[in-house]
């Protein structure tokens, strides 16, 4: 018995990821995937929208970018349904679609007849969509739509790693941010500490009064004592040790 030849494989996230060095490259790669997996396609367009502001990401082929456009102008078509309800949407022929007032129209003078778009990362801050578009009637009816939805599961998987990325490098810099400001605060301790002869904790008392009478940031206030009794601005390497 003849073993059937394995079909096109979808490429798992970590290959397209290691492949490219961008998230816009990636989802670049995603969108030109989903058009050559699907023939009948004459362009594919990844849009995301976040604070109510679709903008298309990456396209293939010469439809998309025009299409996709021209509904965002008028903030309705099949490309922003499938991203604000979650849910696929399916235009078999352009001729006969009700919906989305004169969006149809122009997709047919665009050439247009039928389109198919795909949610991505459905119901998050930045949502977004898969949409192909086909020169022909019910172009979609026979498209890999495991394939394609797996396509758009792995765009969701890209979009959530890259906010954890963004997520952890502004947790990073506000560390820093954390322990710059603790460091300097610390030295100004250590110098009323000197001066007064008297415990860090009243050090710091008199800190935060000078602080709130001269309607000062602590930080501030610290940075210009700890200024003017070295002769330099403090340093930042960590907390220094008080007397």
């Amino acid at each position: 018995m003849t073993e059937e030849a394995p079909g096109p494989q979808t490429p798992d996230l970590m290959e397209l990821l290691l492949e490219t060095d961008s998230l816009d490259g990636f989802l670049l790669s995603l969108a030109q995937r989903a058009a050559a997996h699907t023939p009948a396609s004459d362009g594919c367009g990844i849009t995301l929208e976040r604070g109510g502001r679709p903008l298309t990401v990456a396209s293939a082929g010469t439809s998309a970018a025009r299409l996709d456009e021209k509904q965002y102008g008028q903030d309705d078509g099949p490309c922003l349904t499938a991203l604000r309800t979650g849910r696929e949407v399916s235009v078999p022929d352009m001729l006969t679609e009700q919906r989305w007032g004169g969006y149809p129209a122009y997709a047919l003078a665009s050439g247009t007849h039928s389109s198919l778009s795909l949610p991505i990362a459905a119901h998050s801050d930045t949502a977004g969509a898969l949409n192909l578009y086909s020169a022909k009637e019910d172009a979609f009816a026979d498209a890999d739509l495991v394939m394609l939805r797996d396509l758009a599961s792995q765009a969701t998987g890209a979009l959530a790693l890259a906010q954890r990325t963004a997520d952890a490098q502004e947790f990073a810099a506000d560390l820093r941010t954390a322990l710059v400001t603790r460091a300097v605060i610390d030295q100004a301790i250590g110098v009323i500490m000197g001066q007064r002869r008297c415990t860090a904790d009243e050090a710091c008392a008199v800190l935060r009064a000078a602080s709130q009478n001269r309607n000062v940031k602590l930080h501030a206030l610290c940075t210009e004592l700890v200024t003017k009794i070295g002769g330099g601005p403090p340093s930042t390497d960590g907390p220094q040790p008080r007397p």
